[in-house]
């Protein structure tokens, strides 16, 4: 198995020059974060990610969770691990300080998690379901409700799901079933929910569902869900965990990966109904489950990066070890000196990068979101779906790579390469579609403002193509004159889209797909086109990284230019030209 190396100088560069960390913490008035105080974490969050989380990956892939009696039991270690996730405090990291949290920006979280999902997908999906319940509590919980869930949520003590799914009800909650029927100051919740991620366990002393369910008298469709929470344990008077709750998991899924994050069917009110409390007002729960559902999207696409990332390094170390050939002298070849692997790799390396600038600047924008920027909630909107879409998909290619790289040994379990590509399979698929996401993208986020958020992000990127063409460095000219041509035919395919796709919802589904993928790439281009003028300003001065790093750091956005950016070029052109034969079969023909 590989090990796993937290990418701690590519964060810190990120952080440090992209994001600028140090002027987002001032304009919050956070006066004691730095951008020195977030290498540290990082690092910090790193050394548990390497030493202890990354060591139960294969464990966990190998001897999943079981279920008996309705209760799960967790795979071996996961639990001692948890204990000292919660001990050391990284549950608590982005929660307000008002419940116990330490109230650090939400882009410090991000690079932390990055680690917790490259070190071992299975164990972070269990904390990063309690952030998403975290926040739908703030945002629409009543005061009592916070007071009594929050505090154990964000330390970790307790941890949270996510119950939307049901039997009938896949993406289509509008058939969503399960019942909840007033009694008293709560509610008796009767239903079954499957694909429960981390469901049940035994590793916290209670767990926190959050239940859409339908009252008597809700109206039909999506308009009628309510949002409740159904706790494992009832509180007793004290706020503990006392009598046990009629809810119960009756099973788990047999998957294709993520073998140690147990994925449960939830069963509510077999014997006389669950208890539930009614989050918000009733009638808006699926709304209010949005408040999760966009932070999970988000976390999903941070996951495409995170496996990604750990394929990277199993690649290129196996890369390394592996010889294949000799020289002349009779020495042996590794096979990283083989170009057709150097060129894999480097896919897979500028694949990675320009996912980590994405999910770090998208994770910056919602912290300046939360303190009023409302440019920068529209772009956090316009943001989601491609984090989401975009990444989950890239994260597909760039695992198969890692097995490719391996050869023969990479379709051998043993080798550990065939676990990321199988846990990688479920990014494009849970908390929302590709499809779902190009939907948004192409309908909410782009013609429902008429293209104003899309028009902005143009223009930020036309700003970054002329600093690259004005640049005294001719490879920065030539990263701008590749961005200027992704741009030019991103802005003539936006510009099909604004004029052709909002009278039609038949050609608005038909190029979705295309203009999120095309909105991928130019945005990971973009980013990394910033991050190399800013790699260039930095050679030959003080810094912290030396000119190999930032020299890198050059070479790996003309890669993606070179290799990735002429999908935009390609989607654009398929978007506009392709139309006519995206459907000409029939539904009887197919």
């Amino acid at each position: 198995m590989s090990t796993y190396t937290p990418p701690l100088q590519d964060a810190s560069f990120l952080l440090n020059h992209l994001i600028d960390l140090d002027q987002l913490c001032s304009e919050q008035n956070l006066d004691e974060v730095n951008s020195e105080l977030a290498n540290v974490i990082v690092e910090e969050a790193g050394k548990l990610a390497s030493d202890v989380l990354a060591p139960l990956n294969w464990v966990g892939d190998q001897n999943g969770a079981t279920v008996a009696d309705g209760a799960v039991q967790e795979t071996a270690g996961f639990s001692d691990a948890y204990q000292q996730f919660v001990e050391n405090g990284w549950a608590t990291l982005t929660g307000p300080e008002e419940f116990g949290g330490q109230a650090l920006p939400n882009v410090i979280g991000t690079a932390v998690n990055e680690l917790w999902h490259s070190a071992n997908m299975g164990f972070a999906l269990c904390p990063m379901l309690s952030q998403g319940a975290v926040e739908a509590l703030i945002a629409h919980g009543s005061d009592e409700l916070k007071s009594q869930y929050l505090p154990q949520l964000i330390s970790g003590e307790w941890t949270g799901t996510m119950n939307l799914t049901e039997p009938n009800a896949g993406s289509d909650l509008a058939a969503v079933a399960s019942k909840a029927i007033p009694e008293g100051d709560h509610y008796k919740i009767t239903g079954q929910k499957i694909f429960i991620t981390w469901g049940d366990h035994q590793m916290t002393s209670n767990i926190v569902h959050l239940v859409l369910a339908r009252l008597p008298d809700a109206p039909a469709g999506v308009k009628g869900i309510s949002l409740f929470i159904v706790p494992k344990y009832l509180l007793d008077e004290q706020g503990q965990p006392g009598e046990l709750n009629d809810v119960s998991c009756v099973s788990l899924e047999h998957k294709l990966g993520i073998h140690g994050s147990p994925t449960c069917v939830m069963s509510f009110g077999d014997n006389e109904g669950a208890i539930g409390y009614l989050v918000g007002e009733a009638n808006k729960g699926l709304s209010y489950m949005f408040t999760m559902m966009n932070h999970a999207r988000q976390s999903v696409g941070l996951q495409g990066l995170s496996i990604s990332e750990r394929a990277y390094q199993q690649a290129l170390q196996y890369s390394q070890e592996r010889f294949q050939g000799s020289n002349p002298d009779g020495s042996k070849i590794a096979i990283i000196n083989h170009p057709d692997v150097r060129r894999m790799l480097m896919a897979m390396k500028a694949g990675n990068e320009a996912m980590r600038a994405l999910a770090y600047t998208a994770a910056a924008d919602i912290d300046r979101a939360h303190h009023g920027d409302q440019t920068s909630k529209s772009r956090v909107e316009f943001y989601t779906p491609i984090v989401k879409g975009w990444m989950t998909e890239l994260a597909q290619e760039l695992t198969s790579l890692n097995i490719q790289v391996h050869g023969g040994m990479g379709f051998i379990e043993e080798t550990g390469a065939a676990q990321h590509y199988r846990d990688a399979r479920i990014l494009p698929i849970y908390e929302g579609t590709t499809g779902i996401q190009a939907l948004d993208l192409i309908g909410r986020k782009t013609l429902f403002d008429k293209g104003v958020a899309l028009s902005q992000l143009q223009a930020d990127v036309q700003a970054t193509t002329e600093l690259l063409l004005h640049s005294d460095s001719e490879a920065l000219q030539e990263l701008g004159k590749k961005l200027t041509t992704a741009l030019r035919d991103a802005t003539s395919a936006g510009q099909f889209i604004l004029e052709n796709a909002g009278s039609d919802k038949q050609l608005m589904g038909n190029i979705s797909v295309d203009n999120l993928m095309m909105m991928g790439y130019l945005t990971g281009g973009w980013l990394l086109a910033q991050g190399a003028i800013k790699a260039e300003e930095l050679k030959g001065a003080d810094n912290d990284y030396g000119d190999g790093f930032l020299n890198a750091k050059v070479s790996t956005a003309l890669f993606f230019a070179d290799h990735y950016l002429p999908r935009v070029s390609q989607h654009a052109a398929t978007l506009q030209t392709g139309l006519n034969h995206t459907f000409a079969l029939d539904i009887e023909q197919l």
